[in-house]
């Protein structure tokens, strides 16, 4: 009794005696020519990895900007509370030799 083995356990280890396994389909149209392709895939692949490097400096760029402004808003902030704080204690000085010259 002949067994045929499986494509998990083959009847022999010899691969001439094994039994042929399905062969993928020969195309019946011939390849179109692709000369040149691989150097304009990888070209494309070139200007793609680019537009990304340029989106993500573009990003940053704009990031940093507005990390910039944000600094520049608080820095402004605190000028403004500062001056008014010192107004405030120019007023008190004011009002405090006002008050010796009273008396």
């Amino acid at each position: 009794m002949s067994t045929i083995g499986t494509i998990d356990r083959p009847a022999t280890h010899d691969p001439m005696k094994q039994v042929p396994t399905m062969t993928p389909p020969v195309p019946e149209t011939p390849a179109p020519d692709t000369s040149g392709a691989p150097e304009a895939r990888q070209n494309r692949n070139r200007e793609m990895q680019l537009m990304q490097e340029a989106l993500a400096r573009a990003h940053m760029h704009d990031r940093l900007q507005e990390a910039e402004s944000e600094r520049q808003a608080v820095r402004l902030a605190a000028a403004r509370r500062m001056q008014r704080r010192a107004e405030r204690a120019s007023l008190r000085a004011r009002r405090a030799l006002a008050m010796a010259v009273m008396q």
